[in-house]
């Protein structure tokens, strides 16, 4: 180990060329996640250690197609390979990643990032699948003709950075001096640059009789079956976030009903053992049991990402969100947002055109989040039975797939009707990636982040919340004599009868209003919320457990299903509503969007609940 400053390395390159791939294999767990400074592109960094003891700083910038910037994620990746992005030292040396598979697009950017004269280093990714393909890159002459380093990796592979980890040792390379030319030459230059490049280090091994890709694509991409199997896929996904996870869950139940009765039974009666064991563990607890369905919800999401199919699915899509008045390009920012809203809307950065973005900001909040995950499956495993239906699907995960279906169906008429008189047609022009099998390791460490990142929520958010609304159920303590509950006297209560005129017309109780309150903050916090009103302790069992029958019995079905609704449209949560603002720079949006779907919500709730009373007699 030597004691100089880590050399400051970014991993840079188009996206699809396997770049976070390979940062996660280089840098594994040590890794952070951030934004850049004044604006909400994120910012991965990472360490590792060199084989030779030199320490490294790895920076993982946005995926970007040329420094001429259409998009602020390209803006940030071209000024810091620049050198001039504010608070932002310049990399001691680029990485310019490049897919081995797509030369012919990815080796143009490779030429426009050595016209900026930076030291560099160049990295031909996924070699295993070129050489499937036939085809062979002889490496020594493409590094002359490029005047830097070429190295290969195969960045799903276990070892497969192993060059470029023993390149980094070595001293920094001289950067490439070239002429200056105007842009329209310059331009001019790289189209002709690439196609020489590719005619001298391009060769055929050997003749392939037909690509795995154009099989799959012909299925993939078909009109009738590619629509089939990406409603099979994320049908499968919703089922999966109900069957796969009851395991895990049962086992966190069982650890935490564990810890509560260990930690009451250590702590005397009284303020102290009530705040510890029914504010935090049992606030805590009853949200940390549902991380499992969101784990497995963004296992789903990742692997397909990784796989390549993603920008097939938004082609697929292309038409049917033209319906909508969108275009394809709207349907990556939505499927995120089913994980959560806050990313969703940041990566709509990718939409050129600025109506379509903004719609699309504005309906990403009606995707379901996993942070109304533990708010379904409570609802649904107390009023939905789970039986069988024709012996295959799980009733509850069917419950749990209309929910998701209503936000999208919903989403698209709400899309409409924002862009009602808009009559431009916005083309759509994707790069379709190879086809690939994700990294188990890659999967792996990004589950862990988000895990990380749940975890950091719950011990900050979730558990201030939760205490907050221990002691506004605690205090004030009932007279002496008092009859009936002792919250019926607290400040909960009183908060919660105070909002009841409000929200009694469409089937909520004061307690569901008081679980409201932290949800604006939290969703997942309505959960614990409900078992602190109803003053379940986490000493005596798993609240979420609990809540279960009690809430079948207390409650209506009418109740419970106006509520769901409720839970489709509501209001986001305030870290959503601030990325809104920070993404468009004005509060009008802001409060456009969490007055439109309060409205949507108290209609669908107001609507579901006389409904259903209806029809229930």
């Amino acid at each position: 180990m030597t004691d100089a400053a880590p050399l400051r390395v970014a991993l840079v390159g188009n996206p699809n060329c396997g770049k976070t791939t390979l940062f996660n294999q280089l840098t594994g767990s040590r890794q952070k996640v951030a934004n850049y400074a004044g604006v909400t592109v994120e910012r991965k960094t990472g360490q590792l250690v060199t084989p030779a003891g030199r320490q490294v700083l790895v920076l993982d910038l946005p995926g970007a197609y040329s420094l001429t910037a259409t998009s602020p994620d390209e803006a940030v990746t071209r000024d810091v390979c620049r050198g001039g992005y504010k608070g932002e030292p310049a990399p001691d040396l680029l990485i310019c990643v490049v897919a081995a598979t797509n030369l012919r697009l990815h080796l143009r950017f490779l030429l426009e990032l050595r016209q900026l004269g930076r030291p560099m280093l160049v990295v031909l990714n996924m070699m295993d699948a070129l050489h499937q393909q036939g085809l062979r890159v002889d490496v020594p002459r493409l590094q002359a003709e490029l005047g830097m380093p070429v190295v290969t990796t195969i960045g799903t592979r276990r070892g497969g950075a192993a060059d470029l980890l023993t390149a980094l040792d070595a001293p920094l390379p001289a950067p490439v001096v070239q002429a200056a030319s105007t842009a329209a030459d310059a331009d001019e230059d790289l189209h002709a640059q690439v196609r020489h490049l590719l005619a001298l280090c391009i060769t055929r091994e050997h003749p392939v009789a037909k690509k795995l890709e154009s099989v799959l694509d012909r299925w993939v991409l078909h009109p009738v079956w590619g629509m089939v199997i990406l409603f099979v896929l994320l049908f499968v996904m919703f089922q999966a976030v109900f069957s796969w996870a009851q395991p895990f869950m049962d086992m966190l139940e069982a650890g935490m009903t564990q810890l509560g009765g260990l930690v009451g039974a250590a702590l005397p009666e009284g303020l102290l053992r009530g705040l510890v064991v029914d504010g935090v563990i049992a606030g805590a607890g009853t949200v940390i049991v549902f991380l499992p369905q969101i784990l497995i919800l963004f296992l789903w999401i990742l692997a397909l990402e990784e796989s390549g199919y993603l920008p097939r699915a938004a082609f697929m899509l292309d038409r049917l969100m033209a319906v909508a008045g969108l275009s394809g390009r709207s349907f990556i920012p939505l499927l995120s947002s089913f994980a959560c809203a806050v990313p969703g809307i940041m990566s709509t950065r990718t939409i050129q055109n600025p109506r379509d973005r903004l719609v699309t900001i504005l309906i990403a909040p009606l995707m379901t989040c996993s942070a109304r995950l533990p708010v379904y499956a409570l609802l649904i495993g107390a009023f939905v039975p789970a039986h069988r239906v024709l012996g295959i699907f799980n009733l509850q995960g069917l419950v749990l797939f209309a929910l998701y279906a209503l936000a999208i169906v919903s989403a698209l008429i709400v899309a409409r009707v924002l862009k009602r008189g808009d009559s431009d047609e916005h083309p759509l022009l994707l790069e379709l990636p190879d086809y690939r099998l994700p990294s188990l390791r890659s999967l792996a460490l990004e589950l862990w982040q988000r895990a990380r990142i749940f975890l950091s929520r719950v011990g900050s958010i979730i558990v201030t919340l939760s205490i907050i609304l221990w002691a506004l159920s605690s205090f004030p303590a009932p007279p002496p004599g008092a009859t009936g509950p002792a919250i019926d006297w607290s400040l909960a209560g009183r908060i919660g009868q105070l909002m009841l005129p409000v929200f009694q017309p469409i089937g909520f109780n004061w307690q569901i209003c008081v679980a409201l309150i932290p949800g604006l903050a939290a969703r997942e916090v309505a959960v614990s919320a409900l078992g602190t009103v109803y003053s379940i302790t986490g000493a005596e069992t798993d609240t979420a457990q609990s809540l279960v029958p009690l809430l079948s019995s207390q409650w209506s079905l009418a109740t419970a299903l106006s509520l769901l609704a409720w839970y489709v449209y509501a209001p986001q949560c305030f870290s959503t509503l601030a990325v809104i603002r920070r993404e468009t720079g004005t509060w009008r949006v802001v409060l456009i969007t969490a007055a439109y779907l309060f409205g949507l919500a108290y209609v669908a709730a107001w609507l579901t609940y006389h409904i259903t009373r209806y029809l229930t007699g």
